[in-house]
């Protein structure tokens, strides 16, 4: 699909149609994560794929609001870094997630983001502490996001112009205007 076309369609899917990924289509997500662009090309985030249903449902309660949606996907990436390697592991980490999010879209998929860095249930404990819990994930590993990816289970309008933001672009210098 032409650029243009796939970042206006890109849409946030919280509703998925039950049938499972082909390995080829999990492999593509994948290989677009592997081949984002990373600080000092340290390529330091960690992807765990669940497509284990349970552990799946485990995920859509990683956090109070924005993440019951898990449950109902065929798979879900998991983004980590290690901060102790790279002080740019969240923005490495971002742009894979978003190349898994535009190569979902591309291949006809639905997904979504789930924020995990940062969150918190309502007892304190952290969603990342939920997520290493659930999958094992290493003490040293900081959880970014969780991308849940599965097949549309209803087509979504793409964005349109009407609904960019020109007033947050400024030219040359920011002026607090449009805040």
């Amino acid at each position: 699909m032409e650029y243009e076309k796939l970042v206006s369609a890109r849409r946030s899917h919280r509703t998925f149609a039950g049938s499972e990924l082909e390995p080829w289509q999990v492999e593509s997500v994948l290989r677009a994560a592997l081949m984002s662009p990373t600080s000092r090309n340290n390529r330091s985030w960690r992807f765990v794929v669940v497509e284990d249903k349970t552990d799946l449902e485990k995920l859509s309660d990683v956090k109070e609001h924005g993440s019951a949606f898990v449950g109902g996907a065929a798979m879900a990436v998991v983004v980590t870094g290690r901060p102790s390697l790279n002080d740019c592991w969240v923005e490495d980490g971002s742009i894979a997630a978003y190349s898994m999010l535009l190569q979902a879209e591309d291949l006809g998929l639905a997904s979504c983001w789930v924020q995990v860095r940062g969150r918190r249930l309502s007892d304190g404990t952290t969603s990342s502490d939920v997520v290493r819990g659930i999958l094992s994930i290493p003490e040293e590993e900081e959880v970014l996001c969780i991308i849940a990816i599965g097949r549309k289970a209803l087509e979504l309008p793409p964005h349109g112009d009407e609904e960019l933001k020109w007033e947050n672009v400024h030219i040359g210098h920011m002026d607090d205007s449009g805040l």
